[in-house]
């Protein structure tokens, strides 16, 4: 071995020890920064000469400049991030459903139905008057609006976000696909695009903070990016994501889809699968549930009201329920009878009495009209043919000696008594009249457009507390019976009264909460732990560097030192020649 090759040697040494003080320079440059990725030298030994058996090697070299990373960890931290930004998403929403719902305070749909039933129970008292009953019922109707209105304002706030985030992540995609071609570019080896894999590695990590996604990495470097087993970037292409709205029976439901082939997604976790839950979950959920009250409401209380009377009985009555004309003749209970078909209540079989008195004589009849509704047709068979259709209980009224009944051009049933007649409705098994409205108390079907009917707004002295039961006159039986609903087990609700449904769908928006209050506690700790095994994999130490720095200033040290000693002989070696 020569001088000469002691001096390559150390050259090796020298050049090698400089690259290593430059990578330990970068990982102490980016000591701050989370998103790096803490890179080191591989060294290895260069081989010497198979010709010369007393060459012990040629000196060192760097094999490659590698990032310390742990895909398996990655991967783990990427579903941690995922998970804890879909329970605090979750926990937000619910926090925000509990402030617009308000409970447990003396501004909530609790106090306003409280306030109600007790108007009607202190009517049946002769305590409360008309107008007061009247008035309760309209600042029920105006609470349950505006309380529909917030929650869909809520839900608006949600999709909102939803849109924005997708439009984000589907920037995020594009980027993620423009690194992939710069990457491959580069090559699998290329130590400087190490800066545009971190860069790739904190997109996704981006990514999975909105939604689930895997990764594969194939040979040529490039990401490909899964979000629920749905490819969404491919090497450098992005399929792109966007926003589907989806009818799902009355309502829209939110998803996601890939734009290249309207493939949807399935996002569980991220943010936007936090916000897709909580808007499609507990959000819909409780609109959903405060529409059934409220449609139940006025089903129920009209069913009440319609065969209320005072004590010299009705001139006329003018229906809230404007009818198509195409459905008069249609039975009630038609799929294609378009104006009671999609009501959230119904009439069933049986039937009502009508009354009618004669003002001078107090001479009264009483008919009985029929209502059928079985659902068979006269042969027996399943079929809504021979069932009762609007017109023919206008008919069946119309029939009824001193009362004259039609649909007016408006489709509204009207009801009037020959002079010196009055009338009255008793004992309704059917329902017919309140689906129609017929004295109606409350117009509209949820709590979109629950209100007070006109004809009480503008004559409370219309709102009926008495009816007929086993032919005598009861001056308070409606408002008991108002007073009593509160407590009825309503089968539309489930079983459950007016209250207890109302209850329980605050009770399913607290458990809501509390589950995503320790979701998001648990998801966090998840993360951090994750976030601390990574951070001691790839996060950049600085005394570890320290070290780095004096091993490689003692590797060019002595490197230097080779040389110097290598020509101090060669001069004497010359000198002495």
């Amino acid at each position: 071995m020569s001088l000469t090759g002691a001096i390559q040697i150390a050259r090796s040494a020298l050049t090698t020890s400089q690259l290593g003080l430059q990578v330990a320079s970068q990982n102490l440059a980016n000591l701050a920064n989370p998103a790096y990725t803490r890179q080191t030298s591989l060294l290895e030994s260069i081989r010497g000469q198979t010709s010369d058996k007393f060459q012990p090697g040629r000196g060192v070299q760097i094999r490659a400049i590698q990032r310390q990373i742990d895909n398996a960890l990655q991967a783990r931290l990427r579903n941690g991030i995922s998970d804890e930004q879909a329970a605090a998403r979750k926990l937000q929403v619910a926090s925000e459903l509990e402030s617009v719902l308000n409970e447990l305070t003396d501004h909530d749909l609790s106090s306003e139905l409280n306030g109600f039933f007790s108007a009607w129970s202190d009517a049946a008292n002769l305590v409360n008057s008309s107008a007061v009953v009247v008035e309760q019922g309209d600042r029920l109707a105006s609470f349950m609006r505006g309380l529909r209105a917030d929650l869909t304002n809520l839900r608006d706030r949600i999709e909102n976000d939803i849109d924005a985030a997708v439009r984000g992540a589907d920037a995020k995609l594009d980027e993620i696909a423009q690194l992939n071609a710069a990457i491959t570019v580069a090559g699998p080896g290329n130590a400087s695009a190490n800066a545009l894999r971190d860069r790739r590695d904190e997109l996704v990590n981006e990514l999975s903070a909105m939604m689930d996604v895997s990764v594969v990495e194939d040979p040529q470097g490039n990401f490909d990016v899964f979000v629920a087993s749905v490819p969404v970037v491919l090497a450098g292409l992005s399929r792109g994501l966007e926003i589907e709205r989806v009818p799902d029976g009355d309502r829209l439901s939110v998803r996601v889809r890939v734009r290249q082939d309207q493939s949807p997604i399935d996002i569980t976790s991220g943010s936007i699968g936090g916000l897709l839950g909580s808007r499609n979950g507990v959000v819909d959920d409780t609109i959903s549930r405060l529409d059934s009250l409220a449609g139940q409401l006025v089903f129920e209380v009209n069913k009440r009201h319609s065969v209320g009377t005072n004590s010299s009985g009705l001139r006329s009555v003018r229906a809230s329920t404007q009818v198509a004309s195409g459905d008069l003749t249609r039975a009630f209970n038609s799929g294609d009878n378009t104006t009671f078909s999609g009501l959230p209540y119904a009439a069933k079989n049986g039937g009502f009495f009508v009354e009618v008195t004669n003002a001078l004589t107090g001479a009264t009849s009483r008919v009985r009209i029929d209502v059928d509704l079985d659902g068979l047709t006269n042969a027996g068979v399943p079929g809504t043919d021979d069932d009762a259709t609007p017109q023919q209980i206008a008919d069946a009224l119309n029939a009824v000696p001193g009362l004259t009944a039609r649909f007016g051009a408006d489709g509204r049933l009207q009801v009037s008594a020959a002079s010196g007649l009055q009338f009255r409705f008793a004992e309704d098994s059917s329902g017919v009249l309140a689906v129609l409205g017929v004295n109606a108390y409350f117009t509209g079907t949820s709590a979109r457009n629950i209100a007070i009917s006109d004809q009480l707004m503008e004559d409370p002295t219309t709102l009926m507390l008495g009816t007929m039961q086993g032919g005598q006159y009861v001056e308070n039986a409606v408002a008991l019976a108002m007073a009593d609903l509160q407590d009825v087990a309503l089968t539309a609700l489930g079983g459950l009264s007016v209250q207890e449904h109302w209850s329980s769908s605050v009770q399913r928006v607290g458990v809501a909460s509390s589950s995503a209050q320790t979701l998001s506690e648990a998801a966090s700790v998840v993360r951090e732990s994750l976030q601390a095994q990574r951070a001691s994999v790839s996060g950049v130490s600085a005394d570890e560097e320290s070290i780095n720095l004096l091993n490689h200033q003692q590797q060019y040290q002595g490197a230097a030192r080779v040389i110097a000693l290598a020509d101090e002989m060669l001069q004497t070696l010359l000198a002495i020649v």
